[in-house]
């Protein structure tokens, strides 16, 4: 969708009385649909769920960009504290259990968030994963909330045109070989070979942290 297209909808939703928030993980790629928002309503909440194994340049830049923008920057995190959040031999969960620990950081985080909302503007790419290239523009969620997917049809070089355009800030990872960036931990810089999201949880079979898959209407 074109920026008059994602305005016409959000128009609509809020003609509609329906509340709406967006997630972001505050990525070079993410900064693009931070910008289309903060130029229609700068009053949309921007979650940024802070798992605490985040980069420091990503709340670093996340600070930079929501100043910038004059987002309505909020932030949600796990109840379960990190030294609690180990397997039974003692291992944290990001290397042993990974799934469960994107559930316990990320799902768990927002699931009351998302019952508390009607529309979740949310900026997957359909070209980033098998799992996102079969979404649709709009998607049924949990606690009968719409999934609107805005960014559905852009693709990399799109988004680096618009930030070109605007002369939008990129994230400080970037120029180190970093594309893809999340937990510190599950992150690794970009081989030249890889695909956009195969430097996350590089060497295993998991390419989504949950949001995705598990905060998706069945």
């Amino acid at each position: 969708m074109d920026f008059e297209g994602i305005k016409n909808k959000l128009e609509e939703y809020h003609s509609r009385g329906l509340k709406m928030y967006t997630t972001s993980s505050f990525q070079t790629h993410s900064i693009v649909l931070l910008h289309i928002l903060s130029r229609i309503d700068k009053s949309i909440p921007i979650y940024f769920i802070n798992t605490g194994y985040h980069f420091p340049e990503t709340v670093r830049f996340r600070d930079q960009v929501a100043k910038e923008f004059d987002l309505n920057l909020k932030e949600v995190s796990s109840l379960m504290p990190r030294h609690m959040q180990k397997d039974e031999a003692g291992r944290l969960l990001f290397a042993s259990d990974p799934d469960y620990c994107c559930h316990i950081n990320k799902v768990e985080p927002l699931e009351p968030i998302l019952a508390q909302h009607d529309v979740w503007i949310n900026g997957v790419r359909a070209d980033q994963s098998s799992v996102r290239k079969n979404f649709q523009i709009e998607e049924p969620a949990p606690f009968g909330v719409t999934r609107f997917h805005p960014m559905l049809d852009w693709n990399m070089r799109m988004i680096y045109a618009y930030i070109k355009e605007y002369k939008l800030p990129r994230h400080p990872l970037e120029e180190k070989g970093y594309s893809s960036i999340g937990c510190e931990p599950c992150t690794r810089k970009m081989d030249l070979e890889m695909s956009e999201r195969e430097a996350r949880w590089y060497g295993m079979k998991k390419t989504e942290c949950g949001l995705n898959t598990e905060l998706v209407g069945k």
